[in-house]
């Protein structure tokens, strides 16, 4: 019991200090955040950076569509979807960085400036309208912000059981002394 009390302190303590940093920035007039991959700890980064790992979770995304409700709403004008609330994996996977300046025709199809992108941004160079940004180090992004916050959910629950197994632990720990003492010392009780 004492070794699952330490072992659950221990991933409780790894699963905020891996989670601490990385979060959404806030783009002027936009109902959205974008995401960047540097800003999430090391650890998490090589995760997702692994070819194998992401090959995986990218196929996944396709697979679920992520980007399917964006598409649905074709006929949104611009100004109406900037204004939109977008996840962190639809703002990373499913549209440009803004910085790339490219025009909006509708939610996943974007044409490149004419006279090409001035960003030092890669995501500019990984869009293509067939595959959108599922490439990009933004979707990399959108998917530990979205493990970000289940991690920061499951170690919330993790402190919660870790103080139940301590009471208890203590408790266990409080009646076996105290049972101890009784057959070591055994008391005169009385006869009924």
């Amino acid at each position: 019991m004492f070794l699952l009390i330490v072992l659950l302190f221990c991933f409780t303590i790894f699963a905020f200090v891996v989670t601490n940093k990385g979060a959404g920035e806030v783009v002027s007039e936009r109902g959205y955040k974008e995401y960047r991959l540097g800003d999430y700890s090391n650890w998490l980064q090589k995760r997702v950076g692994n070819g194998k790992n992401w090959r995986r979770i990218r196929s996944c995304l396709e697979d679920s569509k992520v980007c399917k409700s964006l598409s649905d709403d074709a006929n949104v004008d611009f100004q109406a979807y900037i204004k939109k609330s977008l996840s962190p994996l639809q703002s990373g996977c499913c549209k440009p960085p803004t910085e790339c300046n490219f025009t909006y025709v509708n939610a996943t199809v974007w044409n490149t400036p004419a006279t090409g992108t001035n960003s030092t941004n890669p995501d500019c160079a990984t869009w293509t309208n067939q595959n959108l940004c599922f490439g990009c180090q933004s979707c990399k992004a959108g998917v530990l912000d979205n493990l970000k916050k289940d991690w920061k959910k499951v170690a919330i629950l993790n402190i919660i059981f870790l103080i139940f197994l301590i009471v208890v632990y203590s408790i266990g720990c409080c009646a076996f002394r105290n049972n101890r003492e009784d057959n070591a010392y055994p008391r005169w009780k009385g006869h009924p």
